[in-house]
């Protein structure tokens, strides 16, 4: 009679907690600008009830879907408490605006705020590739609503400097970048890092020796680098979010 009553209670708090049942990535959906787009959520059963948790939001590479990167950063995310989202692009192929933010952002992560104790101040970019060029223009545009970003294999063209200008805050910035890329030349990421610098930015520039473009078999390595400087920021204020007209 006790086994049958501990297993019944165990079965009710499994089934009122779904946290503790899964803990799992789920693909979520969210309408914004008319729009139904598709993300990928990681909310890690490690979190404290009601703690004030980070968020990172990352943006995949081409070719790829958001799961790409949350299933690689899920293992830190778990470990280190915080919860992850990656939404799709609009195309595969890579990321744009004003079709993919920064308003599209800012809709994905509001919404993330009603339903888990997200701290605002601490709302975080990363990306690879294509995502991690993009997340560096989405931080210029929006140095004031996200608190850091990291990236690898990423970088400014000649073009998105001019991104710079539109930065309000020198929010601060990491990029991991391979001495042997062959899609991001590593005179391209210290053209990056001089710019930003130049205009006031805090760049943590890694290069990596003997590193092609290739990001997912060393993630776990890229990761920690990344979260171990994202985590050391946060905003002073609440976020501004600034609107454009693209």
């Amino acid at each position: 009679m006790k086994l049958f009553t501990v297993l019944t209670l165990a079965l009710l708090f499994l089934t009122s907690n779904p946290r503790a049942a899964k803990d799992d990535i789920t693909k979520e959906l969210i309408t914004s600008k008319g729009r139904t787009r598709a993300y990928y959520l990681y909310v890690p059963s490690t979190l404290q009830p009601n703690a004030s948790t980070p968020l990172v939001v990352m943006l995949h590479g081409s070719g790829r879907t958001g799961i790409s990167l949350v299933e690689k950063w899920k293992d830190l995310a778990k470990k280190e408490a915080f919860i992850i989202v990656g939404p799709d692009s609009s195309n595969t192929q890579g990321w744009g605006s004003p079709q993919d933010g920064p308003d599209f952002l800012r809709d994905l992560v509001e919404e993330l705020k009603t339903k888990y104790t997200i701290n605002p101040r601490r709302v975080y970019l990363f990306g690879h590739s294509a995502g991690a060029s993009f997340a560096l223009e989405m931080s210029l545009l929006e140095s004031e609503y996200f608190a850091a970003t990291a990236i690898h294999a990423g970088a400014l063209t000649n073009q998105d400097i001019g991104f710079i200008e539109f930065a309000k805050r020198k929010i601060p910035i990491n990029i991991q970048v391979g001495d042997s890329d062959e899609f991001v030349p590593l005179k391209l990421a210290r053209n990056t890092k001089d710019s930003l610098t130049a205009a006031g930015f805090s760049v943590e520039l890694i290069e990596i020796k003997g590193h092609d473009h290739w990001y997912y078999d060393q993630a776990a390595k890229f990761n920690l680098t990344a979260w171990s400087f994202l985590k050391n920021y946060e905003l002073e204020k609440d976020p501004q979010y600034r609107k454009y007209n693209f």
